[in-house]
């Protein structure tokens, strides 16, 4: 009777948590429980500034946060094998597939922004600003073992070797540069020094004045001594436009503004320590998003976010393709599909 009297408190619990957004505390009594997350490097920093600032609290709540890549993360969360999917790029239609064949039901829940952000050399002093177009010229895959120098992509840029450096295959930043910049996700040249870990592609453009690369905006942040970001001249645009909290918030950073996502298995849900640190982490996502250098969304969507994981509602808002520059007011009206 006392173990049906506990769990019935953990399940009340745990429904105060959904409406209040409140968490649990830890009480010597409880039992070691474990949150596996695994996924994008990019989401990574959000996700374990969370847990983290959730354990002070809740210390008998342990983590396991992986960087596998967020195509490498929804491998394992589609196998059930964690309960939250970081995401740095919205679930795809063979993801969607094989979830529903493992019966992996999930929430998808967008947590921040983020801007790619093209990089290079402290010490390249010609690089002034990059198009969109000279971007796809280094980039497509057309350009593989053809485009090796710098003046291959602009005449007005020195007869150099480049380096390229980027993100590998599992990496949602691969696949989401590659459908703004290439026209269609993973379509990409592949010779090229590639790495799941940014801070691998961090140290490799540090370590050479011809390398370029692209990064997620907290990376590029932190490593501001290491590196020197490029304004980016959409397509269209007058002036090429620095990655910045600014010019994601009024979209003037195109096409490389993008947002950011967890996913969490709903069976998981059903667990009070996964449940409490979901709503947590929703409710504490502005300020920690900040902390760690990110962007956050406007409280509007945190709120609408916050209403849509306590209504469980199951599925994506893409639908299991990737879209640029959509907003995450629309996405979040929309129905989700399994």
């Amino acid at each position: 009777m006392k173990t049906n009297r506990q769990e019935k408190l953990l399940l009340s619990l745990s429904l105060l948590v959904a409406a209040t957004g409140f968490f649990l505390l830890s009480t010597p009594s409880q039992a070691q429980t474990l949150v596996k997350i695994d996924g994008s490097s990019t989401v990574f920093p959000i996700s374990e500034a969370v847990a983290e600032a959730f354990r002070e609290k809740n210390a008998s709540v342990k983590f396991t946060i992986g960087i596998a890549g967020t195509g490498g993360g929804f491998k394992k969360f589609c196998q059930g094998e964690t309960d939250i999917s970081d995401a740095s790029r919205p679930i795809l239609k063979k993801e969607m597939v094989e979830c529903a064949k493992n019966g992996v039901k999930y929430v998808e829940l967008p947590v921040a922004f983020d801007a790619l952000t093209v990089v290079v050399n402290p010490r390249n002093s010609f690089l002034k600003k990059i198009s969109v177009e000279e971007l796809k010229t280094l980039w497509e895959p057309a350009a593989q073992a053809k485009v090796m120098s710098w003046n291959q992509v602009n005449p007005g840029w020195p007869k150099q070797p480049i380096k390229l450096v980027g993100p590998g295959a599992d990496s949602g930043t691969f696949d989401y540069f590659t459908e703004a910049i290439n026209g269609k996700a993973k379509q990409s040249r592949t010779d090229y020094t590639s790495s799941e870990d940014d801070n691998v592609i961090v140290q490799a453009v540090s370590r050479d004045v011809n390398a370029l690369a692209y990064v997620g905006f907290a990376y590029y942040l932190e490593n501001r001594k290491k590196l020197k970001a490029i304004p980016v001249l959409a397509n269209g645009a007058n002036v090429a436009v620095m990655p910045s909290p600014q010019s994601v918030s009024d979209a003037s950073y195109q096409p490389l503004a993008r947002p950011l996502f967890i996913y969490v298995n709903a069976k998981a849900l059903e667990r009070p320590e996964v449940q409490s640190f979901v709503s947590f982490y929703l409710n504490q996502a502005e300020q920690l998003t900040k902390q760690v250098k990110y962007i956050p969304l406007n409280k509007k969507d945190y709120q609408h976010t916050i209403i849509n994981f306590q209504n469980k509602k199951l599925g994506t808002a893409f639908g299991g393709e990737a879209e640029v520059g959509v907003t995450i007011e629309e996405l979040l009206k929309r129905e989700p599909k399994q």
